[in-house]
């Protein structure tokens, strides 16, 4: 029988530490406890307070080899956007290309604070009217601009230089004042973004769009979001297989020469196609509630996992129809990495609950 690998990738899985009492109150995860308190601790990364990528990119982008020294000196380690214009459609080419997303900026007490992006409820029709707009502004500076899907545009030029982004979810419910792009090397605010977001509120300014979703109460889209700059630079993938519905690990997955799939909806429907070598399924039902700190919301997606996911693997694992379980589980700042075999369900004098593995 072939050994089966299987890496399970979860994004947001790992409250902090302030707010595992709020979080694990009455989880109820028997099989999930099992295989944490018996696996083997490969990786745990604690991030920077203020680092502007996530864990889980910055975990796929080493996985896959995107990243070099150099970019873990001058920025934060994961340059993703033309990753994810690959998978988008586009044609990254040999430029360098940074995502932009189309945003709503609320006026807090004294600063401005992102909202989470994907709340704000904006239709394809709503954004091909501001993309429509917000092109002539763009490519009048000068930049390059591809849009394969409605809400994530990429754009590419020597005038903007190279960029340090911070991810969307990183910066959501915060000032964004230290978040804002900055040139990668300096450290120094660009002057060239900001001319380009600058022009694109501008433009959006009393947009008959957003003044209907005002009236709608909902919230205008009034500016854009730069994130992920980088070379499409060859890559190579541990994985034989990739499951995921995120553009960036999927582009990856592409680059590598691996076509991806969208992650099955449980480990029943995945076991009857394991094949020899190994599988990558990112899995992400907790980025919403993590961000909106939603913790009632994202105990019930880790109770579902339970069920759908981590019993059954631990049942396969004891049955030894799967050789290998990996978890990766991510936070908003660091990550953790367990494997866990079927020897390894036997060293019952392993003890390791989940809020042993919280990151402060």
């Amino acid at each position: 029988m072939p050994v089966h690998h299987l890496h399970l990738l979860l994004p947001f899985a790992l409250p902090s530490a302030a707010d595992a009492a709020t979080a694990l109150h009455g989880l109820e995860s028997a099989a999930l406890d099992k295989l944490l308190a018996r696996a083997t601790l490969e990786e745990r990364i604690v991030g920077e307070d203020f680092q502007r990528t996530l864990p889980h990119e910055r975990w796929i982008a080493r996985r896959f080899n995107a990243v070099t020294p150099a970019d873990q000196r001058y920025a934060d380690d994961a340059p993703l956007a033309p990753f994810m214009l690959l998978a988008d459609g586009g044609t990254p080419g040999d430029a360098l290309w940074a995502c932009i997303e189309p945003v709503h900026v609320r006026i807090a007490h004294d600063h401005l604070v992102l909202i989470d992006p994907d709340t704000l409820g904006v239709h394809t029709e709503e954004a091909r009217a501001l993309l429509r707009t917000a092109r002539p502004v763009i490519e009048e500076l000068g930049v390059q601009l591809q849009a394969p899907t409605p809400l994530r545009w990429y754009v590419s030029g020597e005038a903007l230089g190279a960029l340090a982004g911070a991810s969307p979810l990183r910066a959501t419910g915060r000032n964004i004042e230290i978040w804002l792009p900055h040139e990668a090397r300096t450290g120094e605010r660009s002057r060239a973004w900001m001319k380009l977001q600058n022009e694109v509120q501008m433009a959006w300014f009393e947009h008959p769009l957003n003044l209907e979703r005002e009236a709608r109460g909902l919230p205008a889209i009034n500016s854009i979001w730069l994130h992920g700059q980088g070379l499409l630079r060859p890559v190579r993938s541990p994985f034989t297989h990739v499951m995921s519905d995120a553009a960036a690990t999927r582009g990856l997955a592409i680059a590598a020469g691996i076509r991806p799939s969208p992650p099955p909806e449980s480990f029943a429907a995945l076991s009857g196609s394991l094949t020899e070598g190994s599988t990558l399924i990112e899995l992400n039902p907790f980025s919403a509630p993590f961000i909106e700190q939603d913790w009632a919301r994202w105990n019930d997606s880790l109770k579902s996992l339970e069920a759908a996911w981590f019993a059954p693997a631990l049942q396969a694992l004891t049955d030894g129809a799967l050789g290998r379980l990996n978890l990766t589980l991510c936070g908003d700042s660091g990550s953790v990495t367990l494997s866990v075999t079927r020897s390894d369900l036997r060293k019952f004098w392993r003890r390791r609950p989940i809020a042993a593995l919280l990151i402060e």
